[in-house]
């Protein structure tokens, strides 16, 4: 890939043939560093990245030898990335798989995946202290655990979003929600549509307009006044699992931004883990992660004699 400048501060790239097929949204990530996708989605939009002197969609796969014009841009304030040792450490703690293709993270709940405003660092500001080359390829909410994959180069990002895009891997989720569950399996098919509420808050709402989305539940147990479920997804919508429990009256417990419920008094974080992980390629393999201590220990209270009180 060869850099040419032109003009005051924009960059014009030129696609080498091993990030040939990546999608421009995910280039432009890469080449932009610590923005925000919502920054990179209103370049593309309004027309300052241009692919070959052309307007093009985020989507877009690039192929080698295209050019993209990429403006000058700054993070927002200009946050500078300082990530503590005692960060790194508790990530590398966290990695139970790496290999030449890629690395699996049971991700600690309160981490973003990628920065944004008003974080000073995130996971992948800590994989950039413990190597080169790591490509996010999906994404799991900042309060949300679990396990999470992350490629080792354009080559396995390719392939891996190919999976994904493609329905390849397997994801579940442990959740518990509110109230009783009423069958032992619930499909939800509903659209989701990403709105702002009055607040400026970011929701997710299902609306016939939005886009496609399935949840399957599975119950695991009842207790009380709660359900603990098994969550498969078979798309990867943004809080998919979280609005889609909201619209059938069981939002998840501890969910601060779709559930007006307090929640069980050891609860203090959103109950939702991504416990399981089947990747496809370069061949099958099947990961899993335990539920959390804190979260194990929210179901112990629940399950004793007299509910837990709520908080």
């Amino acid at each position: 890939m060869t850099n040419n400048k032109r003009g005051s501060g924009v960059r014009h790239v030129t696609v080498g043939r091993d990030r040939a097929g990546q999608r421009l949204d995910n280039f432009l990530m890469h080449e932009l560093g610590r923005v925000p996708r919502s920054l990179v989605y209103r370049l593309v939009r309004t027309g300052q990245v241009r692919v070959d002197g052309r307007r093009a969609k985020p989507m877009k796969k690039l192929g080698e030898g295209d050019e993209v014009r990429i403006p000058p841009v700054a993070a927002p304030g200009d946050v500078e990335t300082s990530v503590p040792d005692e960060a790194v450490e508790r990530i590398r703690a966290c990695i139970i798989e790496h290999n030449e293709e890629y690395l699996v993270i049971d991700k600690p709940a309160g981490v973003a995946v990628q920065g944004g405003s008003g974080l000073t660092w995130s996971l992948m500001d800590v994989l950039g202290k413990l190597g080169e080359g790591f490509r996010p390829v999906h994404r799991i909410d900042r309060p949300t655990s679990g396990l999470l994959v992350v490629a080792c180069g354009h080559r396995a990002a390719r392939e891996l979003q190919r999976a994904f895009a493609g329905q390849r891997v397997e994801k579940r989720y442990l959740a518990l929600l509110q109230g009783r569950l009423p069958e032992e399996q619930v499909t939800v098919d509903t659209p989701l549509k990403k709105v702002r509420d009055a607040s400026g808050q970011r929701r997710v709402i299902a609306a016939d307009d939005g886009q496609d989305a399935v949840t399957h539940f599975r119950l695991l147990e009842r207790i009380g006044d709660f359900s603990y479920v098994e969550a498969s997804i078979e798309t990867g919508r943004t809080h998919q699992i979280r609005a889609h429990a909201a619209s059938i009256g069981h939002p998840l417990v501890g969910d601060d931004r779709y559930n007006q419920q307090p929640a069980p008094t050891p609860c203090r974080r959103l109950f939702l883990h991504a416990h399981y992980l089947k990747l496809p390629w370069p061949e099958e393999r099947v990961f899993g992660a335990p539920l959390p201590d804190e979260l194990s220990k929210v179901l112990d209270a629940l399950r004793e004699p007299g509910p837990a009180q709520s908080s």
